[in-house]
């Protein structure tokens, strides 16, 4: 499978099938980590524990990462890193807050980071899937009340509850 570019781009334009549930398979809250690798090896690290991905998913996230950087300047900054499906053996969303803003490398940027205060992970099994997912992804990351609401969260069952409830269309649990 082609291992360069973005993975933004739907390799079926034509497609109308619904938008790929994004079911909410990991919930972090208060992640602590001083770099993006940081956090990403200790989410990759619980994803490979759950079996949620393969053996290889931590390098390809974090080498993707390193060559695509995934830094949001949405109005709350985050960071939507992703390794290819052929690593992901189960298909959601991660979501995680962060105890400390942590420097992720701009999306499309120059070498600028943005201080991402939420992560939030795609893993799909279904390349076909991935524009549609990113997209009902960007949209709840534009709302800065929804995603305010995702860092409000006291533990990781809370985070996980209002990040499914806000990914349906509804407001916080």
């Amino acid at each position: 499978m082609d291992q360069g570019g973005p993975m933004l781009t739907d390799p079926h334009p034509g497609d109308t099938a619904p938008a790929a549930a994004l079911d909410v398979v990991l919930a972090v809250t208060g992640l602590e980590a001083a770099t993006a690798a940081d956090a990403l090896d200790v989410l990759a690290a619980r994803l490979r524990a759950m079996d949620a991905v393969d053996t290889d998913f931590p390098a390809a996230l974090r080498d993707r990462e390193a060559t695509y950087p995934t830094g949001l300047a949405t109005p709350v900054p985050t960071a939507i890193p992703h390794a290819e499906p052929q690593h992901v053996r189960t298909s959601g969303l991660v979501v995680a807050t962060l105890a400390a803003p942590v420097p992720f490398g701009a999306m499309g940027g120059q070498g600028e980071n943005v201080a991402a205060e939420l992560i939030a992970m795609p893993l799909l099994a279904d390349a076909r899937a991935h524009l549609r997912a990113l997209q009902a992804l960007m949209g709840l990351l534009r709302d800065e009340e929804a995603v305010r609401d995702l860092l409000a969260a006291g533990d990781d069952t809370e985070l996980a509850s209002r990040a499914a409830s806000r990914l349906r269309g509804g407001s916080a649990a």
